[in-house]
């Protein structure tokens, strides 16, 4: 039997979401938003003159499954570079979608096994490392 897809563990980190104000001057800011369910993420980011993420703020309005995201993200997000920003979103896309088996490095990831048949909630999960990734590749342009 497969493990549920909102288990205590997801509701835990969905009530315990970090850095949840915005920042007052960001480098940069991304939204996304999933068309499917309607769950909408706002990332700020500030950057630091080593060219990682020194200060994260975010609005998070999304289902448990992206709210547990945006948990992960915000809990070891500040001290990354845009680079490993992206290939932790690319690794969560492709590990959600099938095309490996496991999430990558980032701590916490593989909770989200259970919703990889579940194609519907994919862009609700991404929606969180989507807009940090972006929002650190924009303020690193801009900077």
């Amino acid at each position: 039997m497969s493990a549920a897809l909102y288990n205590a563990e997801i509701l835990r980190l969905a009530t315990e979401i970090p850095h949840q104000a915005r920042l007052s001057s960001p480098h940069a800011s991304v939204e996304k938003r999933s068309p499917v369910c309607g769950s909408r993420v706002t990332v700020d980011v500030e950057m630091g003159p080593d060219g990682r993420i020194a200060a994260l703020g975010q609005e998070v309005r999304a289902c448990a499954l992206g709210q547990a995201s945006a948990s992960l993200m915000a809990r070891h997000a500040i001290g990354q570079t845009p680079a490993a920003l992206s290939e932790a979103r690319d690794a969560l896309a492709d590990f959600l979608v099938g095309s490996r088996t496991d999430p990558g490095d980032w701590p916490g990831l593989e909770i989200f096994a259970p919703a990889v048949p579940h194609k519907a909630r994919h862009a609700s999960i991404r929606l969180s490392f989507e807009a940090v990734a972006e929002a650190a590749a924009k303020a690193q342009v801009s900077a």
